[in-house]
């Protein structure tokens, strides 16, 4: 059985790398699929994997965020209309969804076949959340070493928000 404490510390671990959104005004332009995310991006990949979730209507997307220059994370997601909610605890320091998912009435499988419904009033469950991914041009995906709120782009590099239940996917596969 795992402690309150340690299930506490890798939520926390997890989800205080999402932090809040900013608006801004160029337009990107937007692949079918997250694994289709163009190696020929001249701005930045923003990728948003919800496919954990096996949805109908899968909000799972990949853009590429046309600049030439360093953009702030919040940036990027704003103009790839990515949105997010918080939680009451700990509002935007914490993403509780992305674009929506999972919504409130959708039951998450628990590791012991109970179901969960996501509140958003504290930290999420360790095993369903949202992580925040980089990707340096022609580099791995790793995880964010900081927040939204600070993180930098720049041109060829890329930033995944991933939905993981149960502990799958790992880690993103769309390549910048």
């Amino acid at each position: 059985m795992t402690s309150p404490l340690r299930i506490f510390a890798a939520s926390s671990a997890a989800a205080v790398l999402l932090l809040a959104l900013a608006a801004c005004s160029q337009t990107p332009t937007e692949s079918a699929s997250p694994s289709a995310a163009s190696s020929g991006c001249a701005g930045v990949t923003v990728v948003v994997d919800a496919s954990a979730l096996d949805l109908a209507d899968d909000p799972s997307t990949s853009t590429c965020v046309a600049t030439d220059k360093t953009i702030a994370a919040t940036d990027a997601l704003a103009e790839a209309h990515v949105t997010t909610a918080g939680t009451t605890q700990y509002g935007d320091q914490v993403v509780c969804r992305v674009n929506g998912v999972p919504a409130e009435d959708q039951a998450l499988k628990n590791p012991d076949g109970s179901d969960y419904f996501e509140k958003c009033e504290g930290m999420p469950a360790a095993f369903a959340y949202w992580s925040m991914w980089v990707q340096p041009s022609g580099g791995e995906w790793e995880y964010a070493q900081e927040g939204l709120s600070t993180l930098q782009l720049k041109p060829g590099e890329g930033l995944a928000l991933l939905f993981t239940l149960n502990g799958l996917p790992a880690s993103p596969t769309a390549t910048p």
